[in-house]
């Protein structure tokens, strides 16, 4: 697979990761069988980057990531966890020291781990970017060796754009795919001006650009795509990028056209996002060996021609930019 540098962190990740998400909750019935075997196959197919949060599956992801790595021994790949949506209710003062040792010592616990690679704070509320004494916490966190780098995932682009400001700040999170263009007309020359590494999560529409769903697609009710349409439980925004379901289905039949031969329409999307080179790395989920070697394998792409960039843009514009672009 080939690698991009991690910022300023003077190390290189695959440029596709391993999205934790579904193998803890919140996507339907979770198989740990089918989960553990994604794990093994997409680490021995050379993957070395895994994106998780203590509360997906509360703390399920980060123990069953950690059973995974004790098995394999050797060395471990690098492991991103997030930390913040444990609160009852987002705000500022939730972040405090105490609750930020708290979340990173069960974090610890769950992965088996002395220090965590990278912590990022799980979409905070947006006032938390402008209170310098939450980074500085992160500082004094890193200083005391429980965590050697630390990063934000956020939900809007001005939010990324604050906390790059802070120089502590390695690597931003953030949703960008074919439904969700505005980070990189904003946020990602910045971001490589800075040589702050950026993660793109929810690359497919939570399925969308996988091309698999239809009208009459039913998800179970414990599966976010079926009690967050609306943003009951969280920002809508997580949840198929904040596009109405009908509509992602309509533009989706504009893409097909455009995959190459023998590629799916999922590869074609997460090869998409590896032609900015600000981004650093793609986390995908997936929860079977299939779903994982699938990902991988969108890696070895040839480069997209113009046309097909351009084609992207036309359906984004024409479908997609008035129910998303200026929410975030």
């Amino acid at each position: 697979m080939h690698s991009r540098p991690f910022g300023r962190t003077g190390r290189d990740v695959g440029q596709i990761g391993f999205g934790a998400w579904a193998i803890g909750a919140a996507w339907g019935e979770v198989d740990d069988s089918a989960s553990v075997a994604a794990l093994h196959a997409a680490l021995d197919a050379g993957l070395d980057f895994i994106d998780t949060a203590d509360v997906y599956g509360d703390g399920h992801s980060e123990r069953l990531i950690a059973r995974v790595l004790k098995e394999r021994g050797g060395e471990r790949p690098f492991v991103a966890t997030k930390a913040g949506r444990r609160l009852p209710q987002q705000t500022v003062e939730g972040y405090s020291a105490a609750n930020l040792e708290d979340w990173i010592d069960r974090s610890l616990r769950n992965l088996d781990v002395e220090r965590l690679d990278l912590l990022q704070l799980h979409c905070p509320p947006t006032d938390a970017y402008y209170h310098p004494d939450v980074f500085e916490r992160m500082e004094r966190l890193v200083e005391r060796g429980k965590v050697a780098h630390y990063g934000v995932s956020v939900e809007r682009v001005e939010e990324a754009l604050k906390a790059i400001e802070y120089p502590g700040v390695v690597s931003v999170q953030i949703i960008y795919n074919m439904f969700r263009l505005r980070p990189a007309e904003l946020f990602f020359r910045q971001a490589q001006r800075r040589e702050v590494a950026v993660i793109v999560r929810v690359p497919l529409a939570s399925g969308l650009l996988s091309g698999k769903f239809g009208p009459d697609t039913r998800f179970e009710s414990n599966d976010h795509r079926q009690f967050n349409r609306h943003g009951e439980a969280f920002d809508v925004g997580e949840t198929f990028s904040g596009v109405p379901y009908e509509v992602g289905l309509a533009a989706v039949e504009k893409l097909r056209p455009l995959v190459p031969e023998g590629a799916t329409l999922a590869q074609l999307a997460l090869r998409w996002i590896l032609m900015d080179p600000a981004v650093t790395v793609v986390i995908p989920g997936a929860r079977n060996t299939r779903q994982a070697l699938g990902n991988i394998a969108a890696s070895a792409l040839p480069a997209l021609p113009e046309d097909t960039m351009q084609a992207v843009a036309r359906i984004y514009d024409e479908d997609i930019r008035p129910y998303v672009h200026q929410r975030w």
